[in-house]
């Protein structure tokens, strides 16, 4: 037969495939299958109906579509909604896709029919496959019984192998991609061999899947045959009182009653035992109130540990470990004190507020050795759940008490040290707020009978002494703060750290280093030189990575080089370290114009911040840089008014703000700053620009300046003194009202500095500006770390 191609109307199908001789019925709902069905019959033409390769493409191309489908003629359209129409199909001949030229309104595609061929076979062997079909779908019936009887007669009576295989395919559940694998197939015998194989593939996952299901039957029939053997087994337990449930309620019973708890909790206790006995020894429910019963049992109720009650004990243990620190430790040894005086004082709860590295951690570890108290930690940083701190509901799935309850248990002790780390790092979202949850269990008024959501039975937190740590108070929520005694921890001095370096931290890394005191061995001006050249911070953790990496690169060439002693000077650090990383610096010692140091707080310390100032001819403009929050660039705003409200005291034009351009810039411009204590420095800066009056050396200040010209308190002036003290400022500016905050500083700061007290801008800038006469300028700048006992007059910056 010769091939014809038609041009015809197209219909993608998903997940179907019709195939010749064949009638099948379908529901159409895209839009563009239905206009080319309508377009069939309009012209009374046939449709190509092919597969698309994948069910989800909605707008499917010639790509999407498989190569060969069935040229089919149009029975029936029965519309079904507005949307929708049935439409029965008749599979006339296959027809392979030469080209689909025109995607819209509707497909039309150039199709080339396949003539039907004929089999070459002999007869015997055709005889052959026909019988195997036969017993192949005969088998297939009696597995999958569904439809199977006309497929079986159909199989029986047809002698065209194409035929056959093209209607078992056709009536059988089928994967879409397997039946277009026989549409595909134009030989007839071949065609029908691989419907054998189907078949067969098919058989074996039928058998799969009856396995699968008889093993699931048997195991559940098991576990109902377990579970009605068990209740006959305690059925005849009971009768002969041999019930080893029994045993295990009166277990629980003597365990609960041995406790001697509050009447509430012993009735509580009780009551979910009594619900245990009533529940089926295999019930989800029963496995929920043996683990609820464990957990409280668990609970150390009347367990407590002897305290150490000997000052001098407790003073010489917590010296043994820390170094300086002298307002926690003395308010630990207060509270051991009235612990002497009276034995029933609660429990005490102290914050300990203070940079990175100071050691809030580490001492309130030490206070649990120091007070023979058993010690729990819990760190809340990124917490933000409250049933993190109170738990979940016994009725959840894997339900658990919170972090405070289990803390307790952990302790072993009713009586424990708890260390809440990170307080101010506290998250709060949908699922509550953690922080307001630590509002009961910090209040020693309320935590006498603190409910946790899973025990739900009081639980005296009263006799717990707490501890929490946190960087700045100004995240923790006020009346959560409230609550807690708050400790500041300053920076380290220089000294102090010397000495916690030379007598704790270098040490004990020698030990973990496997070596001893006599093989490495510093000098003072080795671990001056260390902590001025290596470390810039307010604690110790990168001063004991670098006596770790000291230790490394000793052990190394105690190993390599063949020496048996490493003695380290301020010369060998280099060799050991690298270069120095920081330089001191000689700006803080020059008289410079338009330039001050002014002192900032951070979460890790204080720190020195320059002011720079440049005036330029000009029409008036202000340029503010340096990464500035809006506190501070109302700051500059408001010197720039206190200074044009005075300018014939101080000397300068009048019209400056309509003749000058005024820059004023703050360094280290990628880190964020913010906040109005920097207001005298920017007004001093800012004259001394407009005067080219000179700044005296040596010299800092802090405070925040308004339009009147007072010079109003500021916080973190301990941070901020000790930043000057390390760069080796001898003079701070302050505002008088934080004249009382002198007391608070580290003594040693206080000697080396001099503190100039001003109320008004005029204090500071009688104090800070140079008459010409008086300026010096200093080339050269000598800076030498100082001794012990020569105060502060000359010290490094680091």
């Amino acid at each position: 037969m010769e091939q014809t191609t038609l041009n015809i109307p197209a219909m993608a199908l998903r997940g179907l495939t019709i195939f010749p001789n064949m009638l099948m019925s379908l529901d159409v709902e895209r839009e563009a299958s239905i206009r080319a069905l309508e377009r069939a019959m309009e012209n009374d033409e046939e449709i190509f109906l092919v597969a698309q390769r994948e069910i989800g493409t909605f707008l499917p191309s010639e790509e999407d579509l498989y190569a060969i489908g069935t040229v089919s003629a149009i029975r029936q359209i029965l519309r079904i909604s507005e949307r929708a129409i049935r439409v029965l199909m008749e599979g006339k001949s296959r027809a392979v896709l030469k080209r689909l030229w025109q995607t819209t309104p509707y497909l039309r595609a150039h199709v080339e029919l396949l003539p039907e061929r004929k089999p070459r076979i002999s007869r015997d062997k055709l005889e052959a496959l026909l019988r195997q079909t036969f017993s192949n779908v005969q088998e297939y019936c009696e597995l999958s019984p569904r439809g199977g009887d006309e497929i079986l007669s159909v199989a029986a009576d047809s002698r065209d192998p194409g035929y056959l295989a093209d209607y078992i395919a056709q009536n059988l559940m089928l994967r879409h991609q397997d039946k277009q694998l026989i549409l595909e197939e134009l030989r007839p015998t071949a065609r029908l061999e691989k419907m054998n194989e189907l078949l067969k593939r098919e058989m074996d996952i039928i058998n799969l899947e009856q396995e699968l299901e008889r093993k699931i039957r048997q195991h559940v029939g098991e576990v109902q045959r377990d579970h009605i053997l068990r209740e006959q087994l305690q059925v005849i337990r009971r009768e002969l009182g041999e019930s080893d449930e029994d045993n295990e309620i009166e277990e629980y019973r003597q365990k609960i009653l041995a406790l001697r708890l509050e009447r509430e909790a012993e009735e509580k206790l009780l009551k979910e035992l009594g619900r245990l006995s009533k529940q089926s020894y295999s019930s989800a429910e029963a496995s929920v109130l043996r683990s609820y019963l464990d957990i409280c049992l668990e609970v150390p109720w009347n367990h407590t540990t002897r305290e150490r009650v000997n000052v001098a004990a407790a003073r010489k243990a917590l010296d043994q470990d820390h170094f300086g620190l002298e307002k926690v430790k003395e308010r630990i040894l207060e509270f051991i004190a009235v612990k002497q005086m009276n034995p029933e004082a609660k429990g005490q709860i102290l914050c300990l507020v203070g940079p990175p590295g100071v050691g809030k951690t580490s001492i309130a570890i030490s206070v649990a050795k120091a007070l023979n108290r058993k010690l729990s930690r819990l760190s809340l940083g990124g917490v933000h759940d409250e049933a993190e701190i109170r738990g979940h509901r016994k009725t959840y799935i894997g339900a658990m008490p919170g972090r405070i309850i289990d803390a307790v248990i952990r302790s072993g002790s009713m009586n424990p040290l708890l260390v809440l780390d990170e307080i101010d790092k506290l998250g709060a979202d949908h699922r509550g707020d953690p922080a307001s949850a630590l509002l009961e269990v910090l209040d020693a008024e309320q935590n006498y009978a603190f409910r946790d959501h899973y025990l739900e039975i009081p639980v005296d937190l009263s006799r717990v002494m707490f501890i929490t740590t946190a960087n700045t108070t100004d995240t923790i929520p006020r009346p959560l703060l409230d609550r807690m005694e708050v400790i500041e921890l300053s920076s380290y001095t220089d000294e102090e750290k010397l000495q916690i370096a030379k007598n704790y931290l270098l040490p004990k890394q020698i030990k973990e280093h496997g070596l001893s005191r006599r093989q490495l061995q510093i000098s003072d001006s080795g671990l001056r030189a260390l902590l001025s050249g290596y470390t810039r911070e307010a604690g110790v953790r990168r001063l004991e990575r670098q006596c770790a990496k000291l230790c490394r690169k000793a052990a190394m060439r105690l190993v390599e080089g063949g020496v048996k002693q490493i003695r380290l000077t301020e010369k060998d650090l280099a060799d050991y370290l690298g270069p120095r990383r920081y330089h001191p610096s000689g700006e803080t010692g020059r008289e410079r114009i338009g330039v001050v140091n002014g002192l900032a707080w951070t979460e890790n310390g204080g720190e020195l911040l320059e002011v720079e100032v440049n005036v330029m001819e000009g029409s008036g403009k202000l340029e503010l840089t340096g990464n500035l929050g809006d506190v501070m660039k109302e700051s500059v705003h408001a010197a720039l008014s206190c200074l044009r409200s005075r300018t014939a005291p101080l000397g300068i034009q009048p019209d400056f703000y309509k003749t000058k351009d005024i820059h004023v810039h703050f360094p280290e411009g990628a880190v964020p700053k913010d906040g109005p204590s920097a207001g005298i420095a920017i007004t001093t800066a800012m004259l001394s620009a407009l005067t080219e009056r000179r700044v005296r050396p040596y010299l800092a200040m802090t405070g925040e300046v308004t339009l009147r010209g007072r010079v109003l308190p500021i916080g973190g002036l301990k941070e901020k003194t000790m930043a000057a003290y390390r760069s080796g400022i001898r003079t701070v500016i302050i505002p008088q009202e934080n004249q009382r905050d002198l007391s608070e500083i580290d003594p040693v700061v206080r000697e080396g500095l001099r503190f100039v007290s001003a109320e008004t801008i005029d204090t500071v800038l009688a104090e800070a500006l140079l008459y010409p006469e008086q300026a010096v300028v200093k080339e050269e700048l000598s800076l030498s770390f100082p001794a012990a006992e020569s105060g502060a007059e000359t010290v490094l910056r680091q």
